[in-house]
């Protein structure tokens, strides 16, 4: 298990260190997720039958395993945020709603007009 988190640690500190050194505008973790997908490819094309997602197993599949077990658990902070901040949000109710609205509405208008463009590319 120590070796699967250091694996995981190492592709994000790797991502982190690429989005600063190079100025992407694209956050760390998601660029060590890409390399951790990559090398998860380049390992499997190279040793097939290397993967595995077995939860006993001390690899990088039993370190994935236990951390989903215990995902709630991120969602901790951003409630206790949300206590934190609550006399503020409960002045600044009407904004925050109409933002999350409007947001969400734009958001769903914009992938169903995508949609239909791709499909009328590929169709």
């Amino acid at each position: 298990m120590i070796g699967g988190m250091t694996i995981l640690l190492l592709c994000q500190l790797l991502g982190e260190l690429l989005a600063r050194a190079l100025h992407l505008p694209v956050p760390g973790p998601v660029l060590g997720m890409a390399l951790l997908f990559a090398g998860l490819l380049l390992r499997d094309r190279w040793s097939p039958g290397a993967g595995g997602t077995d939860p006993g197993a001390p690899g990088l599949g039993g370190t994935a395993d236990a951390v989903l077990r215990h995902l709630g658990l991120l969602f901790v902070p951003a409630g206790v945020g949300i206590v934190v901040f609550l006399p503020q949000l409960a002045r600044d109710w009407a904004p925050l709603a109409l933002a999350i609205l409007a947001g969400t509405l734009i958001g769903i208008a914009v992938t169903g007009l995508l949609a239909q463009l791709l499909m009328r590319r590929l169709g």
